[in-house]
């Protein structure tokens, strides 16, 4: 039996049939794109008051649930400071400041922002402090005060900025 070759039709309506099925597949899902309110968590979660520290304090026991913005949640404390000098507790302000710091960089805002961030670890300090008492308090307000003097005139390490440049 004599072979016969496919006509071109027929290879035509193939092809044809075959981006109609590519075309009806579901399309892959975009990727995640970061939300648009990042900019004002950011800032909700940096401010001087109590409420601020709070909400932070509870978006990071739990920053899965931020996954979608992409923070960067690391820290080094209070760097080279003692986290707790003469036994007072500093370190989640450490933390926090770390987290604005690094935060608004990452966003290429930091300079529009530092002066903020700056009050608010003191604020977090200050509020630290308001749990003593007589000479301890004293002591408490003068060791926050340094810190803050610290990071007012030198608070910028290489840690606060990323490696792999500024993201949204």
């Amino acid at each position: 039996m004599p072979r016969r070759r496919t006509p071109a039709r027929v290879t035509a309506a193939a092809a044809v049939a075959a981006g109609v099925l590519v075309l009806a597949a579901p399309a892959p899902a975009p990727a995640s794109a970061v939300p648009a309110d990042k900019p004002q968590v950011l800032s909700r979660w940096t401010q001087t008051g109590s409420a601020s520290y709070t909400a932070w304090a509870a978006a990071r026991s739990d920053p899965g649930q931020w996954a979608a913005y992409g923070f960067d949640w690391s820290t080094d404390h209070c760097t080279s400071s003692p986290d707790n000098p003469l036994g007072f507790p500093f370190r989640n302000a450490c933390a926090r400041h770390d987290f604005g710091y690094r935060n608004y960089k990452r966003a290429t805002s930091f300079p529009a922002h530092k002066a903020r961030l700056d009050d608010a670890f003191h604020a977090d300090m200050q509020r630290v402090c308001a749990t003593y008492s007589g000479a301890a308090k004293r002591s408490c307000e003068g060791t926050a005060w340094t810190y803050y003097q610290a990071v007012r005139a030198f608070g910028v390490s290489s840690q606060d900025t990323p490696a792999d440049g500024p993201t949204a």
